[in-house]
């Protein structure tokens, strides 16, 4: 076998066997005149040596990462004027992945883990995008002027380590992700639950210690520097240590974990605790992390010093003894199996319209990507019923630690009411009601404002 240095482009069409179920003649004759006048040219053009086809996509070979990259861009650029004016449902798109590496050469085929890294960047691809690993793009940045959106770390399917991923799609702009960069650096690490799975977690800032119990959805390189969720988190890392941890399925931390049901939930939050060497800390919940963090206190009472609840409620949608939001959540999960995945992100669009509708589009793209990077569809089906399904209301009267609740007025994803409860089943909690709609802090919001500002007198009184 021949060893050499070489760009690895892979690409398949996004959708194929949808497309070929409502018209096979069509998309394939539209396929081999895009191959014969378009992609096959281009490839040529910039040097590649197409290594394999398949019956929807290809494998192919370039000397160097810029010829590889700016091929792609010009086809997808090209299927884009090509494709524009075909209705959605009919449009064919190409995903491509694109890896640097030292691969084997053998009989015109070529094999190791540098190809199969390119394949499976391909399948994370927006269709008609380009994802390419983070050796490709330190290579490529200064010879590519169009712009990259850093996904972060990403878990692959086969591939043990995280993948550092960047995106690149045709109506890519710079008003995404490259106009926020955190000031602070976070510090990632692993470890692992009590059932072997391997949980991410992350420690950033100074001061007194705050525990963030998972919620809805997690990835800590993603989140990180993001333009919606980066700046929320790093006031709060300005004003604290802030540890924090991708829950099982999520983000850095294992995608395909046998369990996911509370019990596993508050026994990795024990795992990180451990790891991260805390005594004790203040716990800071967002939506589905408030009931686990009454939990947690109401069984640990020793490590915590305070909650903070935020957006959050006792009872999932099955225990509320309300059947609108019982058949909600049940449609919700039908959604999440049937859509999640889908090219189309109209079906993740929809849980972003109810967690931020007072966002900008920006911040609800971003959104949209971050649900579709963290999980997979099957993972967030189960977790979404985990949700629905907790009650923790009989342990909320054993908190005796200080409390602050938080909730916004116009919450579309979990009513205020519940918020209220939850305050009124604690004792002594404190209420606080924010203004707007969003169930998730957005920066530059009249609620995140609100909330800091809250956040920074409630650790100052429990230092007092």
């Amino acid at each position: 076998m021949e060893r050499r240095l070489s760009a690895i482009l892979a690409a398949d069409m996004a959708g194929y066997s949808r497309l070929m179920e409502r018209d096979e003649t069509g998309v394939l004759t539209r396929h081999k005149t895009y191959r014969q006048t378009l992609i096959d040219p281009r490839i040529a053009q910039a040097g590649g040596q197409i290594v394999k086809t398949t019956g929807d996509g290809m494998l192919v070979r370039f000397d160097t990462a810029q010829d590889a990259v700016r091929c792609a861009i010009d086809i997808q650029l090209g299927m884009d004027r090509q494709e524009r004016d075909v209705p959605d449902s009919n449009r064919i798109q190409y995903r491509i992945g694109i890896n640097v590496a030292d691969v084997l050469f053998e009989d015109g085929d070529i094999f190791g883990d540098g190809v199969n890294v390119a394949a499976r960047l391909e399948t994370i691809a927006q269709p008609g995008g380009l994802c390419i690993s983070d050796i490709t793009h330190q290579m490529t940045q200064d010879r590519v002027t169009e712009c990259f959106a850093d996904l972060g770390l990403q878990k692959i399917k086969n591939i043990t380590r995280p993948v550092r991923a960047w995106q690149w799609t045709p109506d890519a702009t710079r008003s995404g992700r490259d106009d926020y960069a955190p000031s602070q650096v976070q510090k990632v690490s692993f470890c692992l639950g009590q059932d072997g799975t391997q949980l991410a977690w992350a420690r950033v800032g100074s001061g007194a210690t705050v525990l963030k119990a998972p919620n809805w959805l997690n990835h800590l390189d993603y989140e990180w520097s993001s333009p919606f969720r980066g700046p929320f988190l790093e006031q709060v890392a300005r004003r604290c240590t802030l540890v924090r941890f991708d829950q099982r399925g999520n983000g850095l931390s294992e995608r395909e974990p046998k369990a996911i049901s509370a019990d596993a939930m508050i026994s990795d939050i024990e795992s990180v605790v451990r790891a991260a060497g805390l005594g004790r800390f203040c716990l800071f919940g967002i939506s589905q992390g408030c009931a686990f963090s009454v939990r947690y206190a109401a069984e640990n009472p020793d490590r915590v010093t305070g909650l903070v609840l935020v957006a959050g409620y006792l009872r999932g949608a099955l225990r509320r003894n309300a059947p609108d939001q019982a058949a909600l959540s049940e449609a919700t999960n039908v959604l999440i199996r049937e859509g999640w995945g889908s090219p189309n992100p109209a079906y993740r669009h929809l849980f972003t319209e109810s967690m931020m509708p007072d966002a900008t589009e920006s911040q609800k793209d971003s959104f949209d990507e971050l649900q579709r990077v963290s999980t997979s569809p099957d993972v967030a089906a189960r977790v979404n019923a985990m949700n629905a399904d907790i009650d923790v209301s009989d342990l909320a009267s054993q908190i005796r630690v200080p409390t602050l609740v938080l909730h916004a007025e116009g919450d579309r994803r979990i009513p205020i009411a519940e918020g209220r409860r939850m305050a009124a089943m604690i004792p002594n909690a404190r209420f606080v009601a924010l203004p707007g709609n969003n169930h998730i802090f957005v920066d530059g919001s009249p609620a995140l404002e609100i909330f800091l500002n809250e956040f920074s007198d409630f650790l100052a009184e429990l230092d007092a």
